[in-house]
């Protein structure tokens, strides 16, 4: 599917046991926005049940939103919702701008008449367990495209999310390079950018190619889709605010290699001139968990290129986010303050080199433009003191794991003693394995001290995480559902540095709804106790 093969970026780091920092810094003053209490679950749309073989923005995921607010939950932390190639990660997205086309519900463009019932027949056959991404993409991009075939032939036809463009107005910014770079990726057979033929090497000489003509209504075909996505996507975000519901987003700080973002804006990353790839890659050092590091391969930027622009293009990147959601967790933050560059052609990330970010000029700037933005820093691993005081002067949220909290010294930053308000506790994130498959893998000495600390036996670790996280002083607790829902190691999203496998997982309706009926109004005591929801009438349950 046109992929570059790189390494998965997204994994964790934070393994080692860290410790309370001694740091001067300045007051924060630009993003103190966490000043209340609150809880939220994780789970990304494509693990929501469906007949069609994966999650979509269909009547699951409102069943979804009536759990979280029946329950005194009021986040819904999502994973990127870009569109998704090789690997299959959503933190490997063709665009930061675009939406993944296979979260859109079928049953609704039935109901539009842009599609037959029958149509649907060949995406009923497909696993309703696991995602299915190859099988996915057989069946469901075909009939995506059958959309746009038929408005053409009937342009009459009432579209059901308002006027296509008028949408195609509202996103052009970015929207016409993304769908001729997948019209153009379609034409050259799933092969990257950079081995297209010279003339379509970038947007700006692509603009004078024949093949725009050629293309055109590939091109339109690739905008509709992105106007069903945007038109459900907003219709389920205003039931979340109808329901009492914020999403909390993400952003991956680095973009694919293979993707509308370098193609469009070659000049904003380090690329050669001459054959325009990169000439540096992102990745990490070695460690104590990894000899040679981690080579994750996505091309780096040009920041003094972004500065030069007022972050112009970030600024868009956030802006769109913030279209999707109401939060916005930014990955590996200490990019921001210091990143490892590492020669391009390297087969490990020995020799890289640390090279300083933009720091806190770009939030500045971000601040200026978007003065009422909600951000998350995922400042997860090892941080350096130079990394926490620029957190801290942003006056962004950071992150605490749990799971990294045990083994070691009562100094461990993700201690519930050491945490801060200002700071989002996880049981688990979408890389970690489930708290339940976590504790029955830990060596005895962790499994110990994670009994002592809590005063528990460890027959029920994933609930005892859950009521650590509620009780925490950290204004946010996110529980991924695996946790709630007391699944073990068989419920892992994502495992870093496998490159298959991954991100398939899928719940059942029939869980949810135990979920509900066993521990709906628990949930909703524990947010009441511990300030992070309504107050509920009924008693605190003793067994």
């Amino acid at each position: 599917m046109g992929r570059n093969l790189a390494l998965q970026r997204h994994s964790s780091m934070a393994k080692k046991t860290p410790k309370t920092p001694q740091v001067d810094s300045p007051a924060p003053d630009l993003f103190n926005w966490l000043d209340h209490r609150g809880v939220g679950v994780l789970l990304h749309p494509t693990a929501l049940p469906s007949r069609y073989g994966v999650g979509a923005f269909d009547q699951s995921a409102d069943s979804f939103l009536q759990f979280l607010a029946d329950s005194g939950i009021n986040y819904w932390q999502v994973c990127p919702l870009g569109p998704t190639g090789y690997g299959d990660s959503p933190y490997q997205c063709f665009s930061s701008f675009a939406g993944n086309p296979n979260l859109i519900d079928p049953d609704a463009l039935v109901a539009s008449g842009l599609l037959t019932a029958p149509a649907l027949l060949p995406l009923r056959s497909l696993n309703r367990d696991q995602v299915d991404f190859g099988a996915l993409y057989e069946r469901k991009r075909p009939l995506l495209f059958a959309t746009h075939a038929a408005w053409r032939r009937n342009p009459q036809l009432r579209l059901p999310y308002g006027d296509f463009a008028e949408f195609r107005k509202k996103q052009a910014t970015w929207l016409d390079g993304y769908a001729y770079f997948s019209a153009l990726k379609d034409h050259f057979s799933g092969r990257p950018w950079w081995e297209w033929p010279e003339g379509v090497r970038s947007l700006a000489a692509a603009q004078a190619s024949p093949l725009r003509d050629q293309l055109a209504v590939r091109i339109e075909a690739y905008e509709f889709i992105q106007y069903l996505f945007f038109g459900q996507w907003a219709r389920l975000r205003s039931r979340a605010a109808a329901l009492g519901v914020q999403i909390i987003g993400d952003t991956p700080i680095f973009t694919a290699d293979d993707s509308a973002d370098v193609w469009a804006s070659p000049h904003l990353f380090q690329l050669d001139r001459e054959t325009r790839r990169p000439v540096a890659v992102a990745g990490v050092p070695p460690d104590y968990f990894s000899a040679d590091g981690q080579l994750w391969g996505n091309p780096l930027y040009d920041w003094p290129a972004h500065a030069a622009e007022g972050y112009r293009w970030w600024i868009a990147r956030l802006q769109a986010s913030f279209e999707f959601c109401d939060i916005v967790r930014i990955d590996h933050f200490r990019g921001f303050e210091a990143f490892w560059s590492v020669p391009a052609g390297a087969l490990t990330a020995r020799s890289g080199r640390w090279v300083a970010g933009p720091g806190l000029d770009f939030f500045r700037a971000v601040r200026a433009a978007l003065p009422r933005a909600k951000l998350i820093a995922e400042d997860l691993g090892l941080l350096t003191p130079a990394t926490i005081a620029l957190r801290e002067a942003t006056g962004l949220p950071g992150m605490a794991v749990l799971q990294f909290a045990f083994g070691g010294e009562s100094e461990n930053l993700y201690l519930p003693h050491n945490l801060q308000a200002n700071s989002v506790v996880y049981s688990g994130t979408h890389d970690n394995d489930t708290t339940r498959g976590w504790y029955a893998t830990a060596d005895e000495k962790t499994r110990d001290h994670v009994r002592r600390y809590l005063r528990v036996s460890g027959h029920e670790m994933g609930w005892d995480f859950v009521r650590s996280a509620y009780q925490s002083v950290a204004n946010l607790a996110v529980i991924p559902l695996q946790d709630l829902l007391g699944l073990g190691s068989e419920a892992r999203f994502n495992t870093p540095g496998k490159g298959q496998g991954n991100w398939s997982w899928r719940y059942h309706e029939e869980q949810l709804q135990s979920l509900r009926d066993n521990s709906g109004v628990y949930l909703r005591e524990l947010a009441a106790l511990y300030g992070r929801g309504p107050v509920v009438r009924a008693p605190i349950k003793t067994t």
